[in-house]
Formats: C-alpha cells, structure tokens, sequence
C-alpha cells in the first residue's frame, strides 16, 4: 500500500499571469539586458542594490506553464544597465582576511601554516600532531616568508 503524498503547507499555486514577476523558461531566449547573479558575477558586476526584475522557472515548472515557479532553484534575473562594477577590497581588508585565515591554518602546537583549515574545534591541532607523524613537505608552507607578505590577493 502506497503511502499518502506530504503537501506543502502554506505554499499555494499562483497563476503564472497573476504574477508580480515575468517569468521566463530555461532554455528559451530571455530578454536581451536580463542576468542572473552568476552571470552578474563572470561579468564583473553585482546587483547594486536593485530588486529583480524577472524570474527564471526552474526544470520542474516546465511541465506546469500555467502555474508560477515557486521552488528554491528559480533564478532572479537583474537588468544589466542598473547593475554595479563589484567593490573590491581594501589594503586592510585583504590583511584582516589574511591573518583570520592564518588563525584557521596555522597549529598552535608546530606552528605550521597548512593550506587548508585545520580541525582545530574539534582535535585542537594538526593530523599530523594528533597522529604522532610528520607531514610532508607540500602540505603546508615554509616559514620563510613572515606573515605580513601572504596576502589573500
């Protein structure tokens, strides 16, 4: 015996032609000056502020055109012409950035900087202190280079 369908609460179908929104669906040709936040984004832009203008529906809602998109996987699409150059950070901000992430990498046991995040929540230190090994030599970085010159950019 098959078990009974869950429904979505507090979700109602909305006709497509009552939608705040036009939407649009992938694969068809969009207007031309409408992006999505990635599309945004490999351009060198970001929204500036400025509220989507369009939606495009998900895979699923190509087999219900009459009905508005409503699953998480829709894409806003922004107008291209109100969109901004991305900021870039500061001096101060890359170094903040860069010190947070060595305090991340770095073991407080064998003061190694490693590439990666460390456990550090969890064991408190590296694999290898934790295991009793030594690490090779292409898993963290040298010493020779103080901390002021491993900038994130």
């Amino acid at each position: 015996m098959s078990r009974p369908r869950k429904l979505r609460t507090g979700v109602q179908p909305l006709l497509r032609s009552s939608a705040l929104l036009p939407e649009y669906d992938r694969g068809s040709a969009c207007p031309p000056g409408l992006l999505t936040r990635r599309q945004l984004r490999d351009r060198g832009l970001s929204p500036g502020g400025q509220g989507p203008v369009g939606v495009l529906r998900c895979r699923a809602c190509s087999f219900r055109p009459h009905l508005s998109c409503t699953h998480r996987t829709r894409a806003w699409l922004y107008d291209v012409e109100l969109a901004r150059p991305k900021r870039t950070p500061t001096l101060a901000q890359e170094e903040a950035l860069d010190r947070a992430m060595a305090a991340r990498s770095t073991c407080p046991e064998c003061r190694r900087r490693y590439f990666c995040c460390l456990p550090l929540r969890t064991q408190g230190r590296c694999d290898p202190c934790a295991g009793g090994y030594e690490p090779s030599p292409g898993t963290y970085m040298p010493a020779t280079a103080p901390v002021i010159d491993r900038m994130a950019a």
